[in-house]
């Protein structure tokens, strides 16, 4: 407990707008997705302080989602993606997952009589717990009812990314809502 309270302590606060004060929104069926991308060193010092994930390529991008609908929104089944201009797919990585994504570095053997000196092995930046807090989480989104987190691909940030969100489904009758998709230019 300690441990957690110490962490968050210097952690930044971080608070998303609004659904609909983001420009990459859409609405349907009374529910509204908004996306954003933190491509930038300015933007996710913001949201994750002095980690960078994009130095180690991996883009979080955030959702928000707003239900102005009179039904529960089962969020469990939620699969979502980015696709690229090439139509290329990229899923998400969930936040327990980001630190295997880099490899492991290769042992440097010398030829020489004198033993080596160890070095202090690097830490794994992806193993902070920033990423596993602002990750999106929610199961259920019940009326009125706001939920935000982010998502994490790797993929790099470039021109024509769009979010596709499909999974959605109404917790009363079972009915999948429609799929979303987000264009991620606009500013």
């Amino acid at each position: 407990m300690l441990c957690a309270s110490a962490a968050d302590k210097d952690a930044p606060v971080f608070r998303p707008k609004p659904a609909a004060e983001y420009p990459n929104s859409t609405r349907q069926e009374g529910l509204r997705m908004s996306a954003e991308i933190f491509g930038s060193a300015e933007q996710t010092k913001g949201a994750f302080g002095k980690l960078n994930p994009n130095e180690h390529g991996v883009l979080p991008v955030l959702v928000v989602m707003q239900n102005d609908s009179k039904n529960v929104i089962r969020l469990e089944g939620l699969t979502i993606e980015v696709i690229d201009s090439n139509k290329d797919r990229w899923q998400n990585i969930p936040p327990l997952e980001l630190p295997y994504l880099k490899p492991p570095e290769r042992p440097t053997v010398k030829a020489s009589p004198i033993p080596p000196i160890f070095q202090r092995k690097k830490k794994n930046a992806l193993t902070g717990i920033e990423l596993d807090q602002r990750g999106f989480a929610a199961k259920m989104l019940p009326p009125g009812e706001s939920a935000s987190g982010f998502f994490y691909f790797q993929t790099p940030n470039e021109p024509g990314l769009t979010l596709y969100l499909t999974g959605l489904r109404n917790a009363s009758t079972g009915q999948e809502l429609f799929y979303f998709e987000l264009p991620l230019d606009k500013k």
